[in-house]
């Protein structure tokens, strides 16, 4: 059962990794593709709960509005991620996730209540120096460099906060509510600003496009990644996710070519990241280890 896990654990880490690549074959711009990207995700996840679970997706209203703001920040963080991917690649915007490891370092002992860990300290500084790296080497790309930074920040935000809902509610419920009440505040913004007008310049191939993408690289991941955690350590699922960078940066070096082809600099920089991310998380698993 172990294998099988970690089988499904890295197929669903692929399954996100691939939401990059589908961000760059969907012509429609960010606001689009993720303003129908929650849509459909909402009415997926209500499906599934509702018909096929036939459980209650009541909540109180205190979790309700909880899960709201959570949400706004999962739709800013969709947004910035494929920005970033429209206006520079997705090795850009995937290398930029790694700042997530650095962000959630500082904001997690503040919520948490609890001593910085002087690893992620030294882990930051890295992750730090590699960004600056790349943005001084691929500088070309300054602008979706800036959207990654923010993708991350906002990343972490619903990452961290997220993590204080779970138990206050059935998991279903909690993602349910996350992207309809994302997908919901998305579409209030787009009534007063007026972009709601410009929703259906759409095609029908990228309506196709991001239903796949609503619904086997967005419900299906999120509610297999709850479903995993019954079998696998909360350590090995946060290490595996760390993974969907390099999946995403590979695959789209393959698949788009030359548009994806970056210099030495770029991946020897994103190596150290990722590998610092791998070192900091084995650190803390001997801690905890030597704890129990």
């Amino acid at each position: 059962m172990h294998k099988l896990a970690l089988f499904r654990l890295h197929l669903i880490v692929f399954l996100w990794g691939f939401t990059a690549i589908l961000g760059k074959l969907i012509h429609a711009s960010a606001e689009i593709l993720v303003f129908y990207r929650m849509l459909f995700a909402a009415v997926f996840l209500f499906i599934f709960i509702r018909v096929f679970r036939k459980e209650s997706i009541k909540v109180s209203k205190k979790i309700f509005f909880q899960l709201a703001a959570i949400g706004f920040s999962m739709a800013l963080h969709w947004y910035c991620f494929f920005y970033s991917i429209k206006i520079s690649n997705v090795s850009i915007a995937l290398s930029c996730l790694s700042l997530s490891t650095l962000f959630a370092s500082i904001m997690e002992p503040i919520i948490f209540k609890r001593k910085i860990d002087i690893s992620e300290v030294i882990m930051g500084v890295v992750i730090v120096a590699c960004i600056l790296l790349i943005f001084k080497t691929e500088f070309r790309f300054k602008e979706g460099i800036l959207y990654g930074v923010l993708c991350a920040i906002f990343g972490t935000v619903f990452s961290v906060f997220n993590g204080k809902m779970f138990g206050k509610t059935s998991s279903g419920n909690i993602i349910f509510y996350e992207i309809f009440s994302g997908w919901f505040i998305l579409m209030v913004i787009y009534l007063f600003t007026g972009q709601i007008f410009h929703m259906n310049e759409i095609s029908y191939r990228d309506i196709a496009l991001i239903c796949l993408l609503a619904s086997v690289f967005t419900a299906f991941p999120m509610l297999e990644s709850v479903n995993l955690m019954k079998y696998i350590s909360p350590f090995t699922l946060i290490l595996t996710v760390n993974l969907e960078p390099v999946y995403g940066i590979i695959l789209a070096f393959f698949i788009f070519g030359e548009s994806e082809h970056m210099s030495p600099v770029f991946y020897v920089a994103s190596g150290v990241m990722i590998l610092a991310i791998i070192v900091n998380g084995l650190i803390k698993a001997k801690k905890q280890k030597t704890l129990n």
